[in-house]
């Protein structure tokens, strides 16, 4: 019975063919309004097949516009292929910004209130152990502001070379709350210039950003990338409507820089 049973479940095996190659292309939008001026930014590009480089699919012609709550409209130009932008917009604390992209007759929106501005006090460089291999993480302290719902998003340069670690932090459990944390990654082992050795320069970017665009760069960490055992790779939540994949962010910026001693 035993051989037989196990006859029968082998015989039941499926090949499923995926054609990774022929699906429909969508459009990608990553929007940014920043309290810094030259910051702010809408890159419009298309999807790719599966065979195909990753180059930016730049979209030209597009209408982009974003208007804020006060009736305030700022169009956005094209100053290279799928990169709009309106270099002297400075986004402001409290206010909702909307975004309107229209490209070959198809139209996506987006609102985004930016939040207010956290500051980071402190940026270091300490010793760690990750498995058993000796490495050097960033550490970064902050006064979390009463209220739940803050989050911030920091991106890591080592010598001018960005990390590609997506790292996050919201105040589910630190509300109100001094905080100190690390920025956890993994450093390639066969690639030394992404590591954090003693005389380089490190500039950390820290952006305060909303719940529903926490919650994009979340779940790309989590499901795009099929990481913490989700069953499959899927596609990001985002907050543009009309089709578009991708995410509209009005974001407070500051950097912290130093040099690893």
């Amino acid at each position: 019975m035993l051989i037989a049973g196990s006859f029968f479940f082998a015989s039941c095996e499926k090949v499923i063919d995926i054609d990774l190659n022929n699906t429909a292309k969508k459009y990608v939008i990553e929007g940014i309004v920043s309290d810094k001026a030259g910051e702010s930014k809408v890159l419009l590009s298309t999807t790719k097949n599966f065979d195909e480089n990753n180059n930016f699919a730049g979209v030209s012609g597009a209408s982009v516009t974003i208007t804020d709550d006060l009736g305030n409209i700022t169009t956005f130009v094209q100053t290279a292929t799928g990169i709009y932008s309106a270099p002297t917009f400075v986004g402001t604390v409290g206010r909702t910004y909307s975004l309107n992209v229209t490209a070959d007759g198809n139209t996506f929106t987006s609102a985004s209130t930016m939040p207010q501005k956290i500051i980071i006090d402190t940026v270091f460089a300490s010793d760690e152990l990750l498995f058993g291999s000796a490495t050097k993480l960033v550490n970064y302290a902050y006064q979390d502001p009463i209220g739940k719902g803050n989050a911030l998003r920091f991106v890591q340069y080592v010598n001018g070379l960005q990390e590609k670690s997506i790292f996050l932090r919201d105040d589910d459990y630190i509300d109100g709350k001094y905080a100190e944390s690390k920025l956890w990654y993994m450093p390639d082992d066969d690639d030394d210039k992404y590591k954090i050795k003693q005389g380089d320069k490190v500039d950390i970017d820290a952006f305060c950003i909303s719940a529903d665009v926490y919650k994009y760069w979340f779940s790309l960490e989590q499901s795009a990338t099929g990481a913490s055992q989700s069953a499959s790779p899927a596609n990001p939540v985002t907050n543009i409507k009309g089709g578009a994949l991708g995410y509209f962010s009005a974001q407070t910026y500051q950097r912290k820089s130093f040099i690893v001693p």
